[in-house]
């Protein structure tokens, strides 16, 4: 179970992160890899059956009841990410991702107390307007304006909703677990997270390692002090605010603070 006490709402990836490239560090190498977005969208829509498959089986007090982020139900969850999928719709047709900061709150407000079987079609038809609008040809290298002033290549939006299906479905806490998330996503996840706060004056430099590949973030200062060891659910979690870190091994020095964003 995720550790209690923190706000991972702050690090969702569609809130104020950016980054300009997925790096991953593997004995000293940095290696880019490249982003196929057609290849993303299946993955969002496996991902996607998946959470509403796992929903289905939820009756409608249970919707009611806190999700594992502060403050929200799991049917603020279900808004979110019916409501996320209409955003990217918009960025892909070159609209502004969100009216404002207050409408978008405003309708997850107002969509959070809906009953079950209206959560799951708008999950899934929004989902679907998705899948559309990504189908429709167009330049996949242009640069697209999300929210607060970041911006991303076009491609790289189907990972940014795979993202928010794959990390809103452990946060529904309905026995799907960070464990159960696919490797591919786990390490591609970790690759964005560590360098979200590569460079980051307020956290100290740190490796990163599940035993098998090695990740480098914080400040940019050599040599590195910290180690950080476990497993990639357990990275994964700490990086994205998740959990608190305390299934970590830390060598060289305390475990960093990272601050949201």
């Amino acid at each position: 179970m995720p550790d209690a006490g923190i706000e991972p709402i702050a690090r969702a990836f569609d809130l104020r992160s950016s980054f300009t490239t997925f790096t991953q560090w593997c004995g000293g190498a940095n290696v880019r890899p490249m982003i196929d977005h057609a290849r993303d969208l299946e993955s969002v829509r496996e991902a996607t059956e998946r959470l509403l498959t796992a929903a289905a089986k939820v009756d409608n007090a249970r919707v009611t009841e806190p999700s594992r982020l502060p403050g929200w139900s799991r049917g603020h969850v279900l808004a979110h990410l019916a409501r996320n999928a209409d955003a990217l719709v918009n960025v892909l047709e070159g609209r502004p991702m969100y009216v404002s900061a207050s409408a978008r709150d405003a309708d997850i407000e107002r969509d959070a107390p809906r009953p079950l079987d209206v959560q799951l079609a708008d999950v899934r038809q929004s989902a679907d307007r998705f899948q559309q609008a990504a189908a429709v040809p167009a330049d996949w290298s242009r640069t697209v304006e999300l929210r607060n002033g970041v911006t991303d290549a076009a491609a790289r939006l189907p990972f940014r909703r795979w993202v928010e299906v794959e990390l809103h479905h452990v946060d529904l806490g309905i026995g799907y677990e960070l464990e159960d998330l696919p490797a591919e996503f786990v390490e591609r996840e970790t690759d964005f997270l560590a360098e979200r706060f590569a460079g980051h004056p307020d956290v100290e430099p740190v490796r990163l390692t599940d035993g098998t590949r090695v990740w480098r973030t914080g400040r940019d200062e050599d040599p590195v002090g910290i180690t950080v060891r476990g497993t990639g659910a357990d990275l994964l979690g700490w990086l994205a605010g998740r959990r608190t870190g305390s299934a970590l091994t830390v060598e060289g020095g305390a475990l960093p603070k990272l601050p949201p964003l």
